[in-house]
């Protein structure tokens, strides 16, 4: 039985797959190594480039023509600063993969990697070793090391260097092509010694790169038919609504694709009934469990979220502000990570719907885990969602509670937010959801929470020093929303942070007005 992947490099016999190399163009990959060129891949995390790799790997050696090599040598980023430790762990990796990955033929590479390292200095015991192992060889090398950002400081400038030092020799003294993988594209990385603030070198450390490559995720049809695997090997169909909703939530990105799917067809107990289709609903249910559970892809993005330079972006992006001037590094930090792109009509957004609702759910958190009780009056008595008496209930909820919740969210510019959103997760409580919808620049967060049979419209805006009220702004804009959700009315919420205001409990009031479409809107003021 196969399944959907998401853990590890793709196994054919196991996984449901693409064929790695029909991601990249395989003929630019083939000639870059027949002009004998040293080039990058980068690609966000749990997107396929190990996989990729291993498939460049076991075609180049079944070819016939290069003796190909993968090493993974992430185990040398313990090693930090540490030259001695570092070039040791890489060349002791190395070699110990090229036995794995070549069998009998590359059981020569690891005595000779303990030779070199008990006689040669670190800083240039990689290139040695592998001037010696081409020297031995019949056939050029292509070495292919993925996880290479994982190092840092003096450990990845002397491999960087080593390098670049014996690049002339190639191929007959050293590798015709080396592919570094990782994350980050190398001329983004910022190699920083320990004491300092200042990076001590950049891209320069390997300027004989050929190109920078960059992985995609998957496009709709590539996302289509990985799913179908599933029903050409079990006879279990997905609705073409469950495939189309597939795609809107992940944008292609390969492991919420995989993570779905398996959710939804292994693990959810409707979803293990062959003779049912997978249907929305559990490809919806699926999403809501993995960002609940906050499984680890998504909680590794999370936690990003504390590094000043995502803050710089997230922060305004959250807020609908402009984020004002932003170095290019931090904003193509946030590329390379997957967490935003670029739009094609221009400027950043969130890569996909999933990690639009996972930035502000996380940073939620606090806020949510300091609410103090609050008895559920928004219900009527058959459990049903009452909008009247949840209004009045976060009235309340704000006047009392809402000046000292302010200081447990992370981002200050927000913090009414996401104690708002706070508030609201305590409301739908794993019976409805709530979704948001934010961008740089817009002005605005726009909530729609839904519960049952009701669904509710929500604009969040802020007033700050210097700028008019925002209430007219707020009434156009929230028209729009309410249309686009079929509604007739909504809340438009207006944070006041002015300096100089009065408590919260004191200028906290809500006025019934109509948008200029005619639709009814509670105005909050809080």
């Amino acid at each position: 039985m196969r399944i959907f992947n998401t853990e590890g490099p793709v196994r054919p016999d196991d996984h449901y797959s693409l064929p790695p190399l029909s991601r990249w163009d395989l003929d630019e990959i083939l000639s870059l190594i027949d002009q004998k060129k040293y080039f990058l891949l980068h690609a966000p995390r749990q997107t396929g480039k190990t996989s990729c790799l291993l498939a460049l790997m076991e075609h180049l050696n079944r070819e016939g023509r290069y003796r190909a090599v993968y090493a993974n040598i992430e185990g040398a980023q313990a090693c930090r600063e540490n030259i001695e430790q570092g070039m040791a762990a890489i060349v002791t990796d190395i070699a110990g993969w090229a036995e794995y990955c070549l069998g009998a033929e590359g059981a020569t590479a690891p005595p000779l990697a303990r030779r070199i390292l008990a006689s040669t200095p670190p800083g240039s015991a990689l290139g040695v070793f592998l001037t010696e192992w081409c020297v031995a060889e019949s056939r050029p090398l292509v070495l292919l090391l993925d996880e290479v950002d994982a190092l840092v400081g003096d450990t990845l400038i002397s491999l960087l260097r080593q390098l670049r030092a014996a690049y002339p020799k190639r191929p007959a003294r050293f590798p015709q092509t080396v592919v570094l993988c990782g994350v980050r594209d190398l001329r983004d990385y910022r190699i920083h010694a320990r004491s300092e603030r200042e990076p001590i070198t950049g891209g320069s450390a390997f300027n004989i790169k050929a190109e920078s490559l960059r992985l995609g995720d998957f496009t709709a049809e590539q996302t289509r038919t990985l799913l179908l695997e599933h029903t050409t090997e079990t006879g279990q169909i997905f609705t073409p609504e469950a495939l189309g909703r597939v795609w809107e939530l992940t944008q292609g990105q390969p492991w919420l694709v995989n993570a779905l799917a398996y959710r939804a067809c292994f693990k959810l107990p409707a979803g293990r009934d062959r003779a049912q289709p997978i249907t929305v609903a559990l490809i919806d249910q699926a999403k809501e469990a993995m960002i609940v559970e906050r499984v680890t892809h998504l909680d590794q993005l999370a936690h990003k979220l504390q590094e000043p330079r995502v803050r710089r972006v997230i922060e305004p992006m959250l807020a609908g502000a402009e984020p004002g001037v932003v170095a290019q590094d931090d904003r193509d930090y946030l590329v390379d990570l997957g967490l935003l792109r670029r739009d094609g009509a221009g400027g950043l957004v969130v890569a996909n719907p999933i990690y639009r609702e996972v930035l502000p759910r996380a940073l939620a958190s606090g806020p949510r885990d300091s609410l103090p009780h609050i008895t559920p009056t928004w219900l009527h008595p058959d459990g049903t969602l009452n909008p009247e008496t949840l209004l009045d209930a976060f009235l309340a909820f704000w006047r009392r509670h809402g000046q000292p919740l302010l200081g447990s969210a992370p981002y200050h510019e927000i913090a009414p937010h996401l104690v708002l959103m706070a508030f609201l997760h305590r409301v739908v409580n794993g019976e409805g959801s709530l979704e948001r919808e934010y961008a740089i620049g817009s002005g605005r967060m726009d909530l729609c929470l839904r519960y049952g049979a009701v669904t509710l419209g929500l604009e969040l805006k802020v007033w700050r020093d210097g700028c008019p009220d925002p209430l007219a702004e707020g009434l156009e804009q929230l028209d729009g929303y309410l249309a686009g959700l079929g509604l007739d009315r909504g809340w438009l919420v207006l944070f006041d942070r002015r300096t100089g205001q009065p408590p919260i409990a004191e200028r906290t009031a809500r006025q019934t007005v109509a948008s200029p479409q005619g639709r009814r809107i509670e105005v909050i003021r809080a």
